[in-house]
């Protein structure tokens, strides 16, 4: 710093003063003591002026000690020099000291309130600035526009309304509102406090207007979801900036209007100067990843490439999701790779976990999972659910484990993923586990855990499970909990228990919605209760004005088909007002095989593989409903043309869990490691159910075969197999779980019933459509299924 003449200074005070505030501005931190030196020397020191610019010049140049040494030589002091010493002490953080300072000024100004005020707000210690406030207003010293400003900002932070108002009509007393920043203060005060009437107000009042204000109403209008009143707030405008060009990029991106984004943008383009920062790069990818417009994304990939603009954290995460949504997921997986996984966020890693699916190659996404650095418990139940939507059931109870064990905590979303998988599993066990888990974790009373729970315990056959949790939250009265229970219900053949639960649902006045109505309409299916399921059925459309769904027509269709009313269910699916689907067609064709109505199931068949020429179940049911009638010949044509086609069967699989290990079984399966021993069992068991009256169904064998040989197929049917499987596997008097892929035929149901008997023990069986409980030679179902 050069020392400048002080021959052209009038004195030497106002020398040192110019060197002491020139000092100052520069902060020079070797200037104070030698400064300080010269003014002994020219005994000036007692000087209340050269004092003050001496102690602002070492609070500047953070030699607080060295003011406060000046600070206490002083004979008289000003309220420059308590507030200088203040100010300094409160810029070092010494906030003790610049209380004890505050607390020993005489008479405190406007100054000294608003020093210690903005410092608290800019310390994030809110209620303190708040509390100086109102001290401060006790205290009759008038607030400046800068201590209302930071006192607004503080109510702002923590919604303090009450106070925010009082401060409101001190701007309105002191006459401020031609202030532009206070207006604009008090906008954002009452945008954070959620008064958005006053927002209005406050702006229409305002005299003035920049920039800021204006941006503050397009930002609440989008907010609110008025995207076009924040529309027309844009056109007023003669002026913007990044931030309202941003304002209305995002707004449009997060409320789904992702074409009026990308318009937006280049628009923004075209009329500014302004050049794009990372919020709106981010919105905007965000908006080609939503409409799957890969080209888009690349054109926006090329721009960062090529303005070196930094495409890590939101930005980086932007281009990941608008490659994987839109089909570039290799570039996705690039982009990743060079980067590394540091910056991924969770809904990147989502979008890339989706991409993956799609490939039908969940591998990478894996890899990605575990090079997170930051795994939260959202990133974790994407992983599950990914897994559970690729079918790879074992791999997410594998990943739950390690979860548990190493992982954050699980959520009810978490829980619920995994009740799924479990559901898909039908592992009681497995669900067990994780019920105790989000017991536990205090998850347990939430509402989408409880009707997962409900449905993971249905479908691993145990009714009781369900309804216990079903009686611990029904007094939530969801339509979601009652509806799952009432399902729950229906699949195990207690149709009285559903409709029961279903009048008493209607009298609590909880609402059924078009899901509800499956489940009633199925349970009264599965009990033959036909002129009960007409009435459901014309309440739905008439009192709760539920239009049908293919579903439920399908539920009519098996309605009458079961009960043996072929022609009714015909004239119902001729008279449907939408086109009946193969969910229609396949039921009434299920009831022809069983009721043997040939004619009817040919046009079911052919109306069937009209939709859908490929599908082998419409094939092999027809074959069957031939064989069932004793025409073999037509039989024998119907699966020639499906070899001919290369349509194969699909074929009948049981399996039955022991000890967390999952054991399949075909008909005839000779691959089990204990078949030898599977096979006696059976033979024993087939010996003494036949001793006690049992007579093999060989109609059941829809080939023409001698009875022995039908005899010999039909003791080897998958589930016979696995419940051998399952009493060689267990301990005495316990119940025993099996899954079945298709329908249970007649002479396995009625050989499970002697079976029940014979071993004591209860045999669940979950076949396509029901649950079956056989106990002591009886099944729930009454034999009607």
């Amino acid at each position: 710093m050069a020392t400048p003449n002080p021959s052209i200074f009038t004195s030497s005070l106002e020398f040192y003063a110019h060197v002491l505030q020139t000092s100052s501005k520069s902060r020079n931190p070797f200037a104070g003591k030698s400064i300080h030196a010269h003014i002994l020397k020219s005994g000036l020191h007692l000087s209340v002026f050269l004092k003050n610019n001496l102690m602002n010049l070492y609070a500047k140049t953070e030699s607080i000690s060295d003011a406060r040494k000046v600070f206490d030589e002083m004979p008289v002091r000003t309220m420059y020099s308590w507030n200088t010493i203040l100010s300094g002490y409160l810029k070092q953080g010494e906030l003790d000291l610049a209380h004890e300072v505050f607390n020993n000024i005489p008479n405190r100004d406007s100054v000294s309130w608003t020093t210690m005020i903005v410092r608290y707000k800019e310390m994030g210690r809110f209620e303190n600035a708040i509390k100086l406030f109102v001290e401060m207003v006790k205290d009759r010293v008038f607030p400046t526009q800068f201590t209302i400003t930071s006192v607004l900002a503080s109510c702002a932070a923590i919604g303090d309304l009450c106070v925010g108002r009082k401060v409101h009509s001190f701007v309105v007393k002191l006459g401020h509102g031609r202030c532009v920043h206070v207006m604009n203060s008090l906008l954002n005060m009452y945008v954070k406090c959620g008064d958005d009437n006053m927002v209005k107000v406050v702006f229409d009042q305002m005299v003035l207007k920049n920039v800021s204000s204006w941006n503050v109403m397009i930002s609440l209008y989008m907010q609110s979801g008025h995207v076009d009143v924040a529309g027309a707030q844009f056109e007023q405008m003669s002026v913007r900036d990044i931030v309202t060009w941003n304002s209305m990029i995002t707004g449009y991106n997060q409320h789904g209007y992702d074409i009026e984004a990308l318009d937006m943008f280049t628009n923004m383009l075209k009329e500014s100067s302004l050049k794009p920062d990372k919020f709106t790069l981010a919105s905007v990818l965000s908006a080609c990843a939503n409409l799957e417009m890969l080209e888009h994304g690349k054109q926006i990939h090329a721009y960062i490439i090529r303005t070196e603009f930094d495409a890590s954290g939101a930005v980086g995460n932007a281009l990941v999701s608008c490659y994987a949504k839109s089909g570039g997921i290799e570039t996705a997986q690039k982009i990743v790779e060079q980067s590394g996984t540091s910056y991924l966020n969770v809904i990147a890693f989502t979008a890339l976990l989706d991409g993956y699916i799609k490939l039908g190659d969940i591998g990478p996404a894996r890899r990605i999972f575990d090079s997170l650095r930051d795994r939260d418990v959202v990133a974790w139940t994407a992983m599950l659910v990914g897994y559970e939507q690729n079918g790879l059931n074992n791999d997410a109870v594998e990943l739950f484990r390690l979860m548990v064990r190493e992982g954050p905590k699980p959520n009810n979303y978490t829980l619920a993923a995994m009740l799924s998988v479990t559901s898909s599993l039908a592992s009681l066990d497995h669900g067990k586990q994780i019920h105790a888990v989000s017991l536990r974790s205090g998850q347990g009373s939430s509402v989408s855990v409880s009707n997962a729970l409900i449905t993971m315990y249905s479908k691993a056959g145990s009714i009781n499970g369900a309804r216990r949790v079903f009686d611990l939250i029904q007094w939530h009265q969801e339509t979601i909990s009652w509806t799952s229970m009432i399902i729950a219900f229906a699949q195990h053949g207690l149709g009285e228990e559903a409709i029961q639960l279903f009048e008493k649902m209607s009298a609590l006045g909880i609402k059924p919605d078009h899901i509800t109505y499956v489940g009633v309409l199925s349970a009264c299916t599965h009990v033959g209760l036909v002129e009960k399921g007409k009435t459901y059925y014309n309440l739905m459309k008439n009192v709760h004005k539920i239009e049908p769904t293919p579903s439920h027509y399908a539920c009519m269709v098996d309605l009458f088909g079961r009960a043996g009313l072929l022609q009714e269910a015909y004239d119902f699916i001729e008279n449907m007002p939408i086109e009946p689907d193969v969910e229609a067609w396949g039921s009434l064709l299920s009831s022809c095989r069983v009721y043997k109505n040939i004619e009817l199931g040919k046009i079911a068949a052919e109306r069937f593989l009209l939709i859908e020429p490929n599908n082998s179940g419409a094939y092999a049911a027809l074959a069957n409903l031939y064989s069932a009638c004793g025409k073999w010949d037509d039989a024998a044509k119907i699966r020639k043309s499906m070899k001919d086609g290369g349509i194969k069967k699909n074929q009948g699989i049981s399996w039955v869990q022991i000890q967390n290990k999952v054991h399949f079984f075909g008909v005839e399966d000779a691959l089990h490691p204990r078949k030898n021993a599977i096979y006696n069992m059976m033979a024993k068991i087939w010996e003494e159910i036949k001793k006690r009256g049992f007579v093999p169904h060989t109609e059941s064998v829809l080939h023409d075969l001698e009875d022995e040989v039908k005899e010999q197929i039909l003791r080897h049917h998958s589930e016979k197999l696995a419940i051998a499987f399952g009493l060689l596997s267990t301990p005495e008097n316990t119940t025993l779980r099996i899954m079945k892929n298709l329908r249970v035929c007649n002479d396995c149901h009625s050989a499970i019933k002697f079976i029940s008997k014979l071993v004591g023990r209860e045999i669940i069986v979950r076949d396509a459509t029901r649950f079956h409980h056989f106990k002591d030679g009886l099944c729930s179902c009454r034999d009607y299924w």
